[in-house]
């Protein structure tokens, strides 16, 4: 599976379900199941990289303005319901995070930006086909601490400075 694959079988599940995260869930892990278990192991590496891509501290004070309080799990599945956005969408938050701004057309905070089963479609879905657990991908591990600069995420007045955009939006 390559790139354009992924981001089809993302996109086709978040348009078949109308943008609800856990039905887009649902949704992935039912046309995972459809592909060999290679095809599920390749989506799963993208999946993985791409998170592990988004571990950055600048998309956390992102999610941070976005959600409210988040911790290292919430953070987790933001960059999980990021990913399941799309191409556009998460390479955009990638290259200025403030851009989410104007990239997420409605957001809501009680269902968007947050969604842990995305994170682990593959999983099942390779556990559906071959009745054992994904194994190792083989990508190199995760950094122990967000890449970049550190914010503090509790200090509002930085976050509204680094994020004057999102700032504007959902807090002001």
């Amino acid at each position: 599976m390559d790139e354009t694959e992924f981001w089809e079988l993302v996109d086709s599940a978040r348009d078949a379900a109308e943008g609800d995260p856990e039905d887009q869930s649902d949704l992935l892990v039912d046309r995972l199941s459809q592909l060999d278990p290679d095809a599920v192991l390749d989506f799963a590496r993208h999946f993985e990289a791409r998170s592990n891509r988004a571990y950055r501290w600048d998309l956390w004070g992102a999610a941070q303005l976005l959600l409210g309080d988040v911790g290292d799990d919430a953070f987790d599945a933001f960059r999980y319901w990021l990913i399941g956005q799309g191409r556009e969408v998460f390479e955009g938050a990638l290259h200025e995070p403030d851009d989410l701004a104007e990239l997420l057309e409605g957001f809501d905070e009680q269902v968007d930006g947050d969604c842990e089963d995305l994170g682990f479609a593959a999983d099942e879905a390779y556990e559906q086909l071959t009745g054992a657990v994904l194994p190792d991908l083989g990508l190199p591990a995760r950094s122990a601490e967000p890449v970049g600069a550190v914010l503090d995420l509790a200090d509002e007045g930085a976050l509204a400075e680094r994020f004057p955009r999102l700032w504007e939006r959902f807090r002001a």
